[in-house]
Formats: structure tokens, C-alpha cells, sequence
């Protein structure tokens, strides 16, 4: 058996890298933070050009088809650039949600639009009281009482909510169900909506990795160029041996997402799965901040320093869709058999 991405799947991964390397370096992220909407001018364009706003739609609805296993690469690249784009709610969330309900001329036409990035998508689930990018997404895809909806962004009621990341805007959300189109109730919404939940935690995990990967670039970059006593601050073992272990933590994590992405892909001991990649990410994203923090030293405290776009973002990702602490009580209730392992949020 072969355990390794197909050439496909890297190829894809590096040209996303490439893209956002060019693109998306940490001054865009910045400006993003200050922008009216969080997000920055031209990357939503170039994603769909490339095909990745709809890398998970049906071929015949103009996306690429992609499992799990084919984007998981994809998602960590994000991290690893702290993209501030709704990548996360619209192409690993929404469209998959669309593309598992009944076909219906509703669907079919924001589905479309999705791939060609004319729409963007947000969601509303039980596990996320606020919503991500309400005020720039044309579309909501909400959970309500068991049923899914879809929701024109002209039908929102918002209100502003804080964020510890100037990048990620948060709403709180209302909307008459009047107003609203039925895409799934009952039975039939019950498992697209327990996929969703999945789907976000597994994405999210890919992003905490990638985060933590730059996070200690810039730990070594720094420790590499800082000097102190005459020498640089990596020379020291007490700085080697505290980016050492976070580096270690990331690497531990990393096949850990990707054993759920082969998980969720095959529909296989999917909670066990990405519930241990979510643990494993978030500790190991929670601790390449605090190690490159340290390492920082005192300049690390300041918003100046661009370590915070990617150590907010972390701190944000590793609570969203469950902490570290839920998904190992989700992991023992499944191991144990004493309580329902597929609970959500």
C-alpha cells in the first residue's frame, strides 16, 4: 500500500504555494486587517482561475470533483500563509454541503457560481455561534432546527462581533426562514450536516499546521539574525531545544491531518480520525506560538511584528469546531463506547 501523496496532488499543492507566496506575503495580510472586509483584493479571482474555490464541486457543476485527500495539501498551504480569504467556510464547508444536497435550480446556480468564485459562500453551523465574512459573502448556508438553508446575503441581519484576528471578521446572524431556501431537512440533511462538521474540523487542522510551519521559519529566521552576548540567540540550547520541539510537534501532526483526510475521504473511523487531528494540530499550532513568541523576545509582543498574522489565527483555529481537549473526550467516548462519539459541538 502506498502511503504518499500522487504527483497530482503535489503539483497542485505547489503551484497553490507558489501563488500565494507571490501574492499573499504578510504585508497583504496585514492590509487585509485593515481593510473594510478583512480580506484583500485580487486573491479570490486568482483561487478560482486556478480552480480551487471549486476543488470539491462536481465536474459538471464546473469544479474539479476533488476528495479530501486531494485538498488537505491545499489548506495547509493557506495556513502557511495565513490567507485572509474564507477558503475554510466557502470551498471546504459550503460547497461540499451544496454539492451533497438534492439537486435543485437554487442550488445548481449558486453552486456554479461558487466555482467560478461570482459567489461566496459562508456558513452558519450549530458549532459556530458566529459567522466568518458575513458582510462580504453573497451566500449563507445555515443550520436550523436540523434543516439546511440557503440564504441571499440581502436577507442578513448582521452584528459585529470581535475578533482576536483583524482578519477574520465575525457576525452574529439573523434571517427570516421565510425568506430562505429549504436545500435539505429532516433525514436527508442529517448526515450532510455531520459531514460539514467533520469537513471544518479537518480543514481547520490543515490550516493550524501550515500556520505553525511559518510560525517557526520566522522562529529560526529570527534566532538565526538576533544576537546577544556577541553571538546569535540560536546558538543557544535553551532557544534550539524550545523551536526543536515545537518543530517536532508540527511534524507529529502533520500525517495525523493527513490520516484524516484518508479517513473522511474513505469514510472510515472518521470520528476517532480527524478528532485526533484536530488535538494533535491544535497543541502543535498552540505550541510553535508560544516557542516563537519567547523567541521573539519582547519585539514578538508588538502588532508590528508579523508574527501575530499567523499566531492570532492559530489561537483563533485551535478553538474553533472543538479545542483539543473536546476532540480527545470525543476520541475516549468512541474508544470506550460510553457516549455518542459522532456528537457534534
Amino acid at each position: 500500500m502506498r502511503f504518499a501523496f500522487t504527483d497530482d496532488q503535489l503539483l497542485f499543492r505547489d503551484a497553490v504555494r507558489d501563488m500565494l507566496k507571490k501574492e499573499c506575503p504578510p504585508g497583504v495580510v496585514r492590509a487585509a486587517w485593515e481593510s473594510d472586509n478583512g480580506r484583500s483584493a485580487k486573491l479570490w479571482s486568482q483561487l478560482a482561475e486556478m480552480g480551487v474555490l471549486g476543488a470539491a464541486a462536481p465536474e459538471s457543476m464546473g469544479g474539479l470533483e476533488m476528495a479530501p485527500l486531494d485538498t488537505v495539501l491545499l489548506f495547509e498551504e493557506f495556513g502557511r500563509a495565513a490567507l485572509p480569504e474564507p477558503v475554510l467556510e466557502h470551498m471546504g464547508v459550503a460547497v461540499p454541503i451544496l454539492t451533497a444536497c438534492p439537486p435543485s435550480p437554487a442550488r445548481d446556480a449558486v453552486l456554479r457560481d461558487a466555482c467560478t468564485g461570482a459567489a461566496t459562500l459562508t456558513v452558519a453551523l450549530s458549532a459556530t455561534p458566529h459567522v466568518l465574512y458575513a458582510d462580504s459573502a453573497t451566500h449563507l448556508i445555515a443550520e436550523r432546527d436540523g434543516a439546511i438553508y440557503l440564504v441571499a446575503a440581502g436577507a442578513l441581519g448582521l452584528t459585529p462581533q470581535q475578533s482576536v484576528d483583524r482578519s477574520r471578521r465575525l457576525f452574529t446572524v439573523t434571517f427570516d426562514i421565510g425568506e430562505a431556501t429549504v436545500l435539505a431537512e429532516g433525514e436527508d440533511a442529517a448526515p450532510i450536516l455531520a459531514a460539514a462538521f467533520e469537513h471544518a474540523t479537518l480543514y481547520s487542522s490543515a490550516i493550524l499546521t501550515g500556520l505553525a510551519s511559518t510560525m517557526i521559519d520566522m522562529g529560526v529566521e529570527y534566532a538565526s539574525t538576533r544576537k546577544q552576548f556577541g553571538k546569535a540567540i540560536g546558538t543557544f540550547q535553551a532557544v534550539q531545544h524550545k523551536l526543536a520541539d515545537a518543530f517536532l510537534a508540527n511534524q507529529f501532526a502533520r500525517p495525523v491531518v493527513y490520516k484524516g483526510a484518508y479517513a473522511l475521504t474513505h469514510d472510515t473511523d472518521v470520528h476517532t480520525s480527524v478528532s485526533m487531528a484536530k488535538a494533535y494540530a491544535s497543541d502543535a499550532a498552540i505550541a510553535a506560538s508560544e516557542s516563537v513568541l519567547q523567541t521573539h523576545g519582547a519585539i514578538g509582543y508588538t502588532t508590528e511584528c508579523d508574527l501575530h498574522l499567523f499566531m492570532k489565527r492559530a489561537w483563533a483555529l485551535a478553538r474553533a469546531f472543538g479545542n483539543s481537549k473536546w476532540h480527545r473526550n470525543r476520541i475516549g467516548h468512541h474508544v470506550l463506547d460510553d457516549g455518542p462519539a459522532d456528537a457534534r459541538l
